[in-house]
């Protein structure tokens, strides 16, 4: 699902990185080099924070949820987040999995060398066909 949070920009001056960003809705700070990689890292600081709060079973805040008063300078705008294609992108953890098969074909793959995780994770992207 596809959400825009808030952010505000602040243009730092003598720093490594040249703007801090705020995002009010989740009280969450980063920063960035120059305003795009500000603006990249504030996307991918609220992706991961969502997907850290649905494997956690916390509250997701709406968009626009928090009042909040940016500082004198600041550049108050929007990034967007696809959390659904953020996950898909960032959790890519593996997961095991137990299933039966028949004793013959047991032994057939394991004489063949057959990577049973791998045969298992093509046929289930040939059957699912995920988009990417």
């Amino acid at each position: 699902m596809r959400k825009a949070y808030r952010i505000s920009v602040t243009k730092e001056k003598n720093q490594k990185y040249a703007y801090n960003v705020y995002v009010p809705d989740f009280k969450i700070y980063t920063e960035g080099r120059d305003l795009a990689d500000a603006m990249y890292m504030a996307r991918d600081a609220i992706g991961m924070t969502i997907m850290v709060r649905e494997d956690e079973g916390m509250l997701i805040p709406e968009p626009d949820s928090v009042e909040f008063e940016p500082e004198s300078g600041s550049i108050v705008t929007y990034v967007d987040v696809d959390t659904e294609e953020y996950r898909k992108k960032h959790d890519n953890r593996a997961v095991k999995k137990n299933c039966t098969i028949p004793y013959y074909l047991n032994a057939e793959a394991e004489k063949a060398g057959i990577n049973f995780s791998k045969v298992l994770q093509e046929a289930l992207i040939k059957k699912l066909k995920p988009q990417k």
